[in-house]
């Protein structure tokens, strides 16, 4: 948030953060999807760990940092309502762009991960025990995360084409190019959330409600502009991969670690949490359909999106 007197600097750090965003996100699906070639990895699994995890830096800081702040309304809203976000808004939007094509492998293998880090959250939600043992329930999404790495990793070597020819200077560049891409799109994505929280702030709104919509939107920006790119170069891979991964880093990894240090209250946000396990409920017959998300899907996505914030907001 801006200092009291400097608000109006939030307008052209909005535009700054766009940019950075615009850049940064185009660095970066260059240089995952050669990296991906290079090694004869499928683009898939570099998006799902490596993309999912630099573009959940944001939620990481934000939640993280609510959470040492003893700031549950924050942590835990940011993390529910980027979720949301991923699937319905960038997703949506992406669709939108070029219809994005989803692999069988994904349906068997990324969904299924996904609809269950989300059926643990509301589980462990419903029988309050991220409140009461939230030590004990950080530390188990902690090592769920781990078990979803260590699976990913054996996949990347099992598909791994070893028949190919790599050059590893050109390798070694494209990791780079990965490296500034997340650069870009992480510092982007602060400088939107500075200035989304400063004008929510302005208008008086609670910090859960901000929580779940202008810093989950500011915060699943990255992921926006990343799948929305990969979308509009026919990376579908990517384009999908990104926001799988995503949702499963926030739930497992960014919420167990948020956990460590305060009572997350989440029985008082079950409502919260349970629009979110339907969303993803929902998002399986569409992946499923044609094996492909069209752009009437995309719409119908961006609708229910909208409605949702209609829903949260007291206006």
């Amino acid at each position: 948030m801006f200092p009291v007197g400097f608000e109006y600097l939030s307008i052209p750090a909005f535009v700054i953060g766009v940019f950075f965003l615009w850049k940064g996100s185009d660095i970066l699906v260059d240089g995952v999807s050669k990296t991906a070639f290079q090694l004869g990895i499928p683009a898939l699994i570099i998006s799902v760990i490596l993309v999912g995890f630099g573009t959940s830096a944001p939620e990481f800081a934000i939640s993280v940092g609510a959470a040492v702040a003893r700031n549950s309304d924050i942590s835990l809203g940011n993390i529910i309502g980027s979720c949301i976000a991923n699937l319905l808004l960038v997703l949506g939007v992406s669709a939108l762009i070029r219809p994005i094509k989803v692999k069988k492998g994904v349906i068997k293998r990324e969904v299924p991960i996904m609809l269950g880090a989300t059926f643990a959250l509301f589980v462990w939600s419903y029988f309050d025990l991220l409140d009461i043992y939230h030590v004990f329930g950080g530390i188990f999404f902690l090592v769920l995360f781990l078990v979803f790495v260590l699976y990913f990793i054996r996949c990347a070597k099992n598909e791994r084409d070893l028949g190919k020819k790599y050059e590893p200077g050109e390798t070694s560049k494209n990791i780079m190019f990965i490296i500034v891409g997340i650069v870009g799109v992480v510092s982007g994505a602060w400088l939107l959330i500075e200035s989304a929280v400063t004008m929510a702030l302005v208008l008086g709104v609670s910090p859960f409600v901000i929580a779940v919509s202008m810093v989950a939107v500011g915060t699943s920006v990255p992921e926006l502009v990343v799948s929305a790119t990969a979308a509009y170069k026919n990376k579908s891979d990517i384009a999908i991969g990104n926001v799988l991964g995503s949702n499963v880093f926030n739930i497992l990894l960014i919420l167990g670690f948020a956990a460590l240090f305060i009572p997350l209250k989440a029985v008082n946000s079950l409502d919260y949490v349970l629009i979110l396990l339907g969303v993803t409920i929902v998002m399986v017959p569409i992946l499923e359909t044609g094996h492909a998300i069209s752009r009437v899907e995309g719409v119908v996505m961006l609708f229910i999106y909208s409605v949702f914030i209609w829903y949260i907001f007291p206006f």
